[in-house]
């Protein structure tokens, strides 16, 4: 078994977006759920590219799949935690995009959980992959990690 990734900071990412926890996001054992997680990865990916002009939900000619997801978790995060979600592109390739998410509880320095995801844009009448619009592609290269 590979040795486990530590705990980024805050400086391997270069967008931060505050998501408010809210009470139903604990589970019984009285920290977030590890689904809800994954409902902060698609917040900050999509509000930022909806901010950035390069996602109309209702009517952007390509959309993003998701292929692939992950998530590890160094640390619980509870209700009424605020989370600072980081992003960052690690690769920004035709038609696919991976997004990497770092959760920050309220002011700590190391993320108590990071993953990803990757997203294939595809043509939203056909579902084929197709080359990712410039729009998206400019508003993604200034998250890229060298």
């Amino acid at each position: 078994m590979s040795q486990r990734p530590a705990a980024e900071p805050r400086g391997a990412y270069r967008h931060f977006r505050t998501i408010t926890t809210r009470w139903m996001d604990n589970d019984v054992y009285g920290h977030v759920n590890n689904v809800v997680y994954y409902a902060y990865f698609d917040t900050v990916v999509n509000q930022y590219l909806i901010e950035q002009g390069a996602l109309d939900i209702q009517a952007s000619p390509v959309i993003g799949l998701v292929v692939e997801t992950q998530c590890r978790y160094f640390a619980p995060i509870t209700f009424p935690d605020r989370v600072e979600a980081g992003l960052r592109v690690a690769h920004l390739g035709t038609s696919s995009v991976r997004y990497e998410v770092g959760l920050f509880r309220n002011d700590e320095p190391t993320a108590a959980a990071q993953g990803h995801f990757v997203h294939v844009y595809v043509d939203r009448a056909t579902t084929r992959p197709g080359p990712l619009p410039e729009a998206l592609r400019r508003a993604l290269e200034p998250l890229r990690m060298p």
